[in-house]
């Protein structure tokens, strides 16, 4: 017997509707995804092409460069205010296809205007860095609308394996687009015309994630919910102190990551002689790292907890940083493997971050602690790399020898960060188990190779199915 047809207008008939238009969405957000990779790759802090662009193309001085990298943590600062305003005037889908069209035709006209820029004395810092700062203070408010617009239409139930699933996708196309623009830089000797080929290319690929994104049938929600009193949410963060101990530690993790972070890059490109090819591949290596260990991170944190995860992931990520004080061009091919192992152990604590934050957030203090731990966190990131540019600068000026100055200058991350983590373990965490046991958990073979890379292994030990218990 066949089913009876659906009458139009009846509760199953918009059901159907609605599954059909939730399956829309889903290929369409899939879809926009993979064609905004390369734009956002590109436009992050110390990206390989922002990097080769401010050393080769329009050389600025270390405390310039500093300043520029700074600027998306500015623009991090300024959306605690303006996204409250503009959800009062528009919905999170409109604002966020505006303003990651705006987006989109900054680093166009940067595109269509790079030959007009002059490259020498002031005027390339007159000319970038105020573009930098719109490019960032959009794609900042983008990105939080983003996630409010989509956690409105993407069912709890699915949430996670979705999210998991487009997000290895994506990282497909970023994988490729690190790498062709590479090769792109390195084979044409950094030409002009090559820069302006793959930021078009980019914008032309964002258009039709736009495309898809302003089509997507999702429904809208206009209205914000109502929040408690700040009075309150004020009493209920002063009385939690694992937070503020996070908040705290997030601090200062920030300033000893983004002080010389954004010279890394500097010093492959200039020092070390590497080309943008070889760059790229040794992110595309840390990119890998990070994907394939985080299964086994996500499933020691299960088990263990987020704290003491994220300390032995951290003495396991700064302790092979410590290598870069040993760097020259005679041994520069430790980078390869160093890059690999940087994203495997990084991701751990990254992930443990995210995670711990969500389980020490008060429930009725929700926005202020979000909103306090990112001002807080973007403020010492944004004077990180100012500080260290400028220092760098200095240094470097006084005719010090260059591998001595960025040697000394490396050593700050590792020691800071480690030095600090003594906060991370005052954190009391719910459900956590001790430190040690999670060493213990590290020796085990099976999870040690899943933390190098070993994918069929991770997968084997992670995603087999268990047996049900009669």
């Amino acid at each position: 017997m066949t089913a009876p047809p659906v009458q139009e207008g009846s509760p199953r008939a918009a059901a159907l509707q609605r599954k059909q238009d939730l399956l829309r969405s889903l290929r369409l957000s899939t879809a926009s995804g993979l064609l905004s990779s390369p734009l956002i790759t590109m436009a992050l802090p110390a990206s390989l092409l922002l990097t080769a662009l401010v050393t080769k193309v329009f050389p600025l001085s270390k405390t310039m460069i500093g300043v520029f990298f700074a600027l998306p943590f500015v623009a991090n600062f300024l959306q605690i205010v303006l996204v409250p305003l503009l959800s009062h005037w528009k919905t999170p889908k409109v604002i966020t296809v505006s303003t990651a069209g705006f987006q989109m035709i900054l680093w166009g006209a940067l595109g269509l205007l790079l030959p007009c820029i002059p490259r020498q004395g002031s005027a390339p810092v007159a000319w970038l860095l105020p573009w930098y700062l719109l490019s960032s203070l959009f794609y900042a408010i983008c990105a939080v609308t983003w996630n409010s617009w989509v956690q409105e239409w993407v069912p709890s139930r699915i949430r996670g394996n979705y999210f998991g699933r487009r997000n290895g996708i994506q990282q497909i196309t970023a994988f490729a687009s690190l790498l062709a623009t590479g090769w792109l830089l390195a084979h044409s000797d950094y030409r002009l015309a090559v820069f302006q080929a793959i930021i078009l290319g980019a914008v032309f690929l964002r258009v039709f994630s736009l495309h898809c994104q302003w089509v997507s049938p999702t429904p809208d929600k206009p209205l914000p919910p109502q929040r408690p009193p700040l009075a309150s949410q004020v009493r209920e963060l002063v009385a939690s102190p694992s937070l503020l101990l996070f908040i705290a530690y997030g601090s200062l993790w920030s300033f000893a990551v983004y002080c010389f972070g954004p010279f890394y890059q500097v010093f492959m490109f200039e020092p070390l002689g590497f080309s943008a090819w070889d760059i790229g591949l040794v992110l595309t290596l840390a990119q890998l790292g990070g994907v394939l260990s985080l299964p086994a991170w996500g499933r020691l944190i299960d088990r263990h907890g987020n704290k003491s995860v994220m300390v032995v992931s951290l003495v396991l990520w700064q302790a092979q940083n410590l290598l870069w004080c040993f760097l020259t061009p005679h041994n520069r091919y430790l980078l390869y493997p160093m890059w690999a192992w940087n994203g495997a152990t990084s991701a751990g604590f990254v992930l443990g971050q995210f995670t711990l934050l969500l389980k020490l957030i008060p429930p009725g203090a929700k926005d202020l602690a979000i909103g306090f731990n990112l001002a807080a966190t973007s403020i010492f990131a944004a004077v990180a790399p100012v500080a260290g540019g400028w220092l760098l600068g200095r240094a470097l000026d006084r005719g010090h020898d260059v591998f001595a100055v960025y040697h000394a200058c490396f050593l700050l991350q590792p020691v800071l960060t480690l030095s600090g983590a003594f906060l991370l373990l005052r954190i009391r965490e719910p459900a956590a188990s001790p430190f040690s046991m999670v060493v213990g958990a590290m020796r085990n073979a099976r999870t040690l190779s899943g933390v190098l890379g070993l994918s069929f292994l991770v997968e084997w030990m992670f995603f087999r199915k268990e047996k049900r218990r009669s």
